[in-house]
């Protein structure tokens, strides 16, 4: 088959973005260039790799295990250009990076700086749970990802750069916003809000619980941070979260994080790749940045927000 990396780029993007028009846009394509390269691509593996019954785009048989090798050799490819990028020590192009919900509170920023240092480096990021940047590494579709705890199932890389505390945070008004301190087992009697299992948020809390013993009531279960800190603000409920996701909520008086036994509970932030990976230069420019930089600029972010003990 003469199959060229510059059908398999499209192919592949279609798949992601569900739209021929999106990945025109992504791909600085016309729709009818798109199009013509995906029926090229059909034409050499002599299947249809899309049922196309309705307007959606939906993968047929052939094209969901056709895309399994697409993204393989794309993956092999773009190891082959970081290698090669090494010998040159060219600092330009793209680079695509992961994190984990809590860490959007911050990266930008330190992104930004680290922008205005590698100007040729264009970066983009990619949000998900743990698991889906552990699988965004293992296809390389992501060159470094930050997250607090690194992923066990594979071998990778993980860097610690900055601390990463967990507090408990109530409504303004609560009982314990105004106590000088509180004993840990006095939340055996408050109603929880919690991230799903499986996060590192609500590991944080099994953590705290198991070590004091607690079995607090459970009243409600959310999938976003930010919908835990609107539900604790209303005074639905108290929650233990990463301090470096209440920052303006905190400063501007409309969430609580009092003195609590135990607390914060103190985890790291990581930032990781997958172990066999040789990094282009772009991307061990920002490993080595954000290892450099991370923790100082976690600290003058959040230099005036509680940090109990």
């Amino acid at each position: 088959m003469n199959i060229t990396f510059r059908q398999l780029r499209v192919f592949a993007e279609v798949v992601k973005l569900g739209s021929v028009q999106r990945a025109a846009d992504a791909l600085h394509l016309t729709p009818p260039a798109v199009s013509m390269q995906i029926k090229e691509l059909e034409h050499q593996v002599g299947l249809s790799l899309f049922d196309r019954g309705n307007r959606r785009l939906v993968l047929s048989t052939a094209g969901e295990y056709f895309l399994v090798y697409a993204r393989r050799l794309l993956g092999t490819l773009k190891e082959a250009e970081d290698a090669m990028a090494r010998f040159t020590r060219i600092e330009s192009g793209t680079l695509n990076v992961g994190m984990v919900s809590s860490a959007k509170y911050f990266l930008p920023q330190l992104l930004a700086q680290f922008h205005t240092e590698h100007p040729g480096i264009e970066v983009r990021l990619r949000l998900g749970s743990r698991e889906q940047l552990a699988a965004l590494m293992q296809a390389n579709e992501i060159d470094l990802a930050i997250m607090g705890r690194p992923p066990k199932d594979f071998a990778c890389r993980a860097e610690p750069f900055a601390m990463h505390p967990h507090v408990l945070v109530t409504a303004p008004t609560h009982p314990f916003a105004q106590a000088e301190s509180v004993p840990a087992a006095a939340l055996a009697r408050e109603p929880f809000i919690v991230r799903e299992p499986g996060s590192g948020t609500r590991a944080a809390l099994d953590e705290y619980l198991d070590s004091h013993h607690l079995m607090p009531m459970v009243v409600m279960e959310m999938h976003s941070t930010e919908a835990i800190k609107q539900a604790v603000m209303a005074g639905l409920g108290v929650s233990l979260i990463s301090l470096h996701t209440i920052g303006l909520e905190w400063r501007m008086g409309l969430i609580a994080a009092p003195a609590v036994e135990g607390l914060p509970l103190m985890r790291r932030w990581h930032v990781v790749n997958t172990a066999a990976k040789l990094l282009s230069p772009a991307a061990e420019a920002l490993r080595y940045f954000i290892l450099e930089r991370g923790e100082a600029h976690l600290a003058a972010m959040y230099a005036d927000t509680p940090l109990q003990g």
